[in-house]
């Protein structure tokens, strides 16, 4: 058919409209198993993951990581008589592993047989999509079944003068060719904490202003400390408790923040501002409501345990589903959905999800923390070790940060465990294994880990007794 004749619909039994992690992977299985399936992706092949977030900003962290090493290197014995950080150099090594993956979604979609269409699709009726294709013309498009994998994006506050100033979001930071002069991060999350360092580490002055008592405010208060005791050290200038009252001028060029913290008004000059405070889904403005697509009151789509939306035969994935905004959350939103599809009964329903920041050191968090655990009223005893007792981090030098572990009260479960220093995911790891075969503390206790591994840590930590906790 022509591409710019919507009177006529093609039909395919699978439509996917966005190509995250959920939505490839959905795409190239059920396409290798024969259905018809259509992929309508906007902009980014493979979604933000491999594109504009998760691995390209690890990729920088860890250029960061090695610019760090370099002003460290006498304590190494290496002796260094420059180490001059290149944008350039650090983007040419991100976008040339950017590039690499793009290659590898197009291979896996070729082999798969799962058809990619570029550009953006909007709801006209019950699963039945007209698509403004990115090359030019239209396309009218109705799927059997139908997967909404849409993602989220920054959020903006509503702030005097903030969209005036153009601010970043990690879109426009992780692809700076340029290092900023002063760096002001809105924002003391996972986004804001990651990038702040790396910048730091490169050479920019960084101040980071946060609303909430503490950073990382999901965290338990001691991990808070932690990294806030981490940013002073390595020069970066923290506002806590400090709200942003107005904007003046240009990201890029000259910022200042009006600030109203514990200290009164004040205001906060630098060179760059990037926003890290949140995110909103992407479910306006593409016709949801034409397929009965309900939203909850914070713009997510409603879906069920199962991710099965309002209206029928249509499913949601990922961040706009309202999961846990990781990449691994949404590869694990891709089985429910396909276990179901193929006579399964996989749910969402108590999933045991890991976190990680990755600062430099790294925190890690699987089950239960002590805030959360006591705003539920679950008791639980508590086992705590600095990593500095930890031999691995004595061979890397670095013995900063902390692990903890929460026991139940009345049994040997392991209900969670926080993990802040060097080589904290693959730690956490070990304990999420452990829980999600409900192993007791006590077996972890017995096992024999290598030496010295990050692992090796249990062995330190499980053989003292779990105390009950000061309330």
């Amino acid at each position: 058919m022509s591409t710019t004749d919507t009177s006529a619909t093609d039909n395919y039994e699978i439509l996917i409209i966005g190509s995250g992690e959920a939505g490839k992977y959905l795409a190239w299985t059920m396409a290798g198993s024969g259905r018809r399936t259509a992929v309508i992706e906007r902009k980014l092949i493979g979604g933000s993951c491999p594109n504009i977030a998760c691995l390209p900003s690890k990729n920088i962290i860890h250029s960061a990581k090695v610019r760090s090493f370099t002003m460290r290197a006498a304590e190494f014995g290496v002796e260094l008589e420059s180490a001059v950080t290149s944008m350039n150099g650090v983007q040419a090594r991100k976008r040339a592993m950017v590039e690499s993956l793009r290659q590898l979604h197009l291979d896996r979609y070729r082999a798969s047989g799962a058809e990619l269409i570029m550009g953006e699709a909007h709801f006209v009726g019950d699963r039945t999509v007209d698509v403004q294709l990115a090359d030019g013309g239209r396309r009218r498009i109705r799927g059997d079944r139908v997967f909404l994998n849409l993602g989220t994006h920054a959020t903006v506050p509503d702030v005097p003068g903030l969209v005036a100033a153009r601010p970043m979001s990690h879109v426009e930071l992780l692809d700076l060719d340029r290092l900023p002069e002063h760096l002001i991060v809105l924002g003391g999350g996972h986004v804001g904490l990651e990038l702040a360092q790396a910048m730091r580490r490169f050479g920019a002055r960084v101040t980071v202003i946060e609303q909430g008592p503490q950073l990382a405010g999901r965290e338990d208060p001691d991990v808070g400390e932690a990294l806030l005791e981490l940013f002073r050290d390595e020069g970066i200038i923290v506002h806590l408790r400090t709200r942003v009252r107005s904007v003046e001028g240009e990201s890029g060029s000259e910022v200042h923040i009006v600030t109203d913290g514990p200290q009164g008004e004040s205001v906060v000059e630098g060179t760059d501002l990037l926003v890290g405070v949140g995110r909103t889904p992407n479910t306006s403005g593409i016709g949801l409501e034409q397929a009965g697509v309900e939203l909850t009151e914070t713009g997510y789509i409603a879906v069920d345990e199962r991710l099965a939306t309002t209206a029928a035969e249509v499913w949601a994935m990922g961040e706009c589903a309202g999961s846990p905004q990781f990449t691994h959350v949404a590869f694990d939103d891709f089985r429910v959905v396909h276990d179901n599809l193929t006579g399964g009964t996989s749910t969402t329903t108590d999933r045991l999800v890991p976190y990680c920041m990755y600062t430099d050191p790294e925190l890690a968090r699987v089950g239960y923390n002590e805030s959360e655990a006591r705003r539920r009223g679950i008791a639980y005893r508590v086992l705590t070790m600095p990593m500095a007792a930890v031999l691995r981090t004595r061979t890397l030098s670095e013995p900063r940060g902390f692990m903890k572990m929460l026991i139940a009260a009345d049994s040997d479960e392991i209900l969670g465990f926080t993990v802040f220093g060097a080589e904290a995911s693959e730690l956490m790891a070990a304990v999420q294994t452990a829980m999600i075969g409900r192993v007791p503390y006590t077996a972890l206790r017995g096992a024999i880990y290598a030496h010295p591994s990050a692992a090796e840590g249990l062995t330190f930590l499980l053989r003292n007794e779990p105390t009950v906790p000061a309330r």
